[in-house]
């Protein structure tokens, strides 16, 4: 006679094992597919949400909301976030995934794939370092037009190359990557643990759903905004060169200082609201555009293959 054998509950070191042995966590991902899927995803944010963030800089400016502009020509400077968004956002997740592959494998060889937040600190440093590389030139452009500065993106490019040379169009650069590299630190092994978690707990191991990798980006990008909101402050102020009486700024410990004296610590805050609902919301757009993209390029390299 056969006997049921009956199922027993998992124990702490199984579940761990069993997120860490996740299907849709493990593997790499073809360099072509990272580049695509980034490229579409940075795509798909920096237009949709393009006033939210013309809000954000306006209200970081130091010529304050309404004399940037207030709500007028929102969608000033689009032109600069379109041309740079794709490929700095496909940088960044090109690096990022290759990295991520080559610290696995040097640093945690032992361990399962993607368990190892340390692993997604360090890859997301090397994707933000190359991204800024294309993101920060099309910072400078962007914010210099939504604050007013120019109207027309080729007399933007020409005025600022006149003037500055190439490196007026990296102001700015160490202080986007001091920002970026803390944001993506507390960004990154968030986003993954709980795409693990959603994968283990609601998908029973199998690959999460798009809108569930979305999710996940959403508040893990919406935190780490919120915390790293003091260096987005700074980066915006060197960006845009002039204070409201039109005093150039010294560098970083200068922009600290006149920052303080303008409204204490609060000052360092400005811009707060809209620039975790840029994120927050266009964490969802993103991640959402990025795992579809992957999902459907993976399974295009799947289908050749077979």
């Amino acid at each position: 006679m056969a006997m049921e054998m009956k199922e027993m509950p998992d124990s702490p070191a199984s579940v761990v094992m069993k997120e860490q042995s996740t299907p849709s966590v493990q593997g790499d991902i073809p360099a072509w597919c990272a580049l695509l899927s980034g490229a579409i995803a940075g795509v798909s944010v920096d237009v949709s949400l393009f006033p939210i963030d013309t809000i954000k800089t306006r209200l970081q400016s130091a010529q304050g909301f309404w004399k940037s502009g207030g709500f007028k020509g929102i969608y000033r400077g689009l032109s600069a976030a379109a041309t740079g968004s794709a490929p700095g956002a496909a940088l960044f997740f090109f690096t990022y995934e290759t990295s991520k592959s080559h610290i696995h494998h040097q640093l945690t060889p032992g361990d399962a794939p993607n368990s190892n937040p340390l692993v997604h600190m360090l890859a997301a440093s090397c994707g933000e370092t190359a991204a800024c590389l294309v993101r920060v030139p099309t910072e400078v452009i962007k914010q210099r037009m939504q604050t007013g500065a120019y109207n027309a993106l080729p007399f933007a490019l020409s005025d600022t190359f006149k003037r500055y040379g190439i490196r007026g169009f990296y102001t700015g650069y160490f202080t986007t990557v001091a920002r970026e590299i803390p944001f993506s630190f507390i960004q990154f092994p968030l986003w993954e643990r709980a795409k693990i978690m959603c994968s283990t707990y609601l998908n029973d191991g199998q690959d999460i759903k798009p809108y569930q990798g979305a999710l996940c980006g959403s508040f893990s990008g919406g935190f780490a905004a919120a915390v790293t909101t003091p260096l987005d402050v700074i980066k915006t102020r060197l960006m845009l060169r002039f204070d409201a009486n039109n005093i150039p700024y010294k560098g970083f410990s200068d922009v600290c200082s006149r920052v303080y004296a303008e409204g204490g610590y609060n000052a360092f805050f400005a811009g707060v609201v809209p620039r975790v609902s840029w994120i927050f919301v266009g964490g969802f757009f993103f991640f959402g555009a990025y795992e579809k993209s992957k999902q459907m390029s993976t399974r295009y390299v799947a289908a050749r293959s077979d």
